[in-house]
């Protein structure tokens, strides 16, 4: 297999327990869908979706786009090193260590939790947890509510009464629990494993987590209805210790925002191009991301550590040794570790809009 040039990757859309969707056809170029129960589309993905009763369906995982027999996880894992960095394999092994998902909401999600890497490890023999981190690329008003967010605890929550709002399905407490955030296009935020959280109705993102699916619900039904197996709520670890992945430390607003709210950094600019970090390893150790506005030529080195890219929006072309490939929002690509430099070029009028994402530090 040829790992010294991007590969385009096929679209991974997964079926969730929400719906929205429709502003992702639209990054494809695909005007006038419809909201649906695949409202995310997963990038760079060796992850295969966990849906209670859609167990035996594979979905989320990406495949190469000129092989569809071949997934990425089976191309990574065909020559690890050239894939992934000499470095990279000797501190996680042949797993890039990371997931991406543009999601659409359509609704609010439930109220849910991730665990952190030593919850992970003692509930769910997992070497990895679901830090995430959400850059907001826009979204949509809703039943007349702004995109919004939910996270983090305030003061003085307690494991027992958290138990009680979900014993009782006392939804507006939950809610009321948690810091309620208006969010605009370019905001950051990191979600620790540990912390409650809820994307809102209405938002468009990208997220970027480490490469699992545990997610702990404490709602039984969605909000517009359908009801959340016992699976989607424990993932198999009972109605009690599905509370032990919470981390009760309780913040003010204010604290809040200063702890999860990141800023960007602008890391290179020219007459074509701006490079901007997002979220980088100063801010957590398990991955990092960069935005990409181009208007002309943009040279891009892989410098030895793989990544994904994904094209939110314009038209050009990749240009490498072996050619040109054309490109348009909604792709995306896996960049090898020992991929060779290449070049993205814009059309002239048509300026892209893409990101950038890594694993975690080595």
């Amino acid at each position: 297999m040829d790992y010294s040039v991007p590969r385009k990757l096929t679209s991974g859309r997964a079926w969730r327990t929400y719906t929205g969707g429709s502003l992702i056809d639209r990054i494809h170029g695909i005007e006038g869908s419809s909201d649906t129960q695949f409202p995310e589309e997963w990038i760079i993905s060796t992850v295969t979706a966990r849906n209670a009763g859609r167990e035996d369906i594979i979905e989320g995982i990406c495949f190469l786009d000129d092989d569809k027999s071949v997934s990425l996880k089976d191309y990574i894992e065909s020559d690890p090193v050239s894939a992934l960095g000499k470095a990279h394999v000797a501190s996680t092994g042949s797993s890039t260590g990371v997931l991406v998902k543009v999601i659409d909401a359509a609704e609010r999600l439930t109220v849910q939790v991730h665990p952190n890497k030593e919850k992970a490890l003692s509930l769910f023999n997992s070497k990895f947890g679901k830090t995430e981190c959400w850059y907001v690329l826009g979204g949509r008003t809703i039943d007349g509510d702004p995109p919004s967010i939910y996270m983090g605890f305030k003061p003085g929550i307690t494991r027992e009464e958290w138990k009680r709002c979900f014993d009782e399905q006392d939804i507006p407490a939950l809610l009321d629990h948690m810091h309620h955030i208006e969010v605009r296009p370019g905001d950051t935020w990191l979600i620790k494993g540990g912390v409650p959280h809820a994307i809102g109705k209405g938002c468009l993102l990208v997220e970027i987590q480490e490469p699992t699916d545990y997610t702990i619900r404490v709602e039984r039904t969605t909000p517009k209805g359908l009801k959340v197996a016992d699976m989607g709520c424990h993932q198999g670890l009972g109605f009690e210790r599905m509370f032990d992945c919470f981390d009760y430390t309780g913040h003010t607003l204010e604290e809040a925002k200063e702890l999860w709210n990141i800023k960007p950094v602008t890391l290179e600019t020219s007459d074509d191009f701006t490079r901007c970090e997002i979220i980088g390893y100063k801010d957590t150790d398990c991955f990092r991301m960069e935005s990409y506005s181009i208007s002309g030529s943009c040279p891009v080195s892989a410098g030895g550590a793989f990544c994904g890219m994904f094209f939110l929006s314009g038209k050009g072309k990749l240009v490498t040794k072996s050619g040109e490939v054309p490109l348009r929002g909604g792709d995306q690509f896996f960049v090898p570790a020992s991929a060779d430099d290449f070049k993205i070029i814009a059309d002239k009028d048509s300026p892209i809009e893409m990101f950038r994402c890594y694993g975690p530090r080595d």
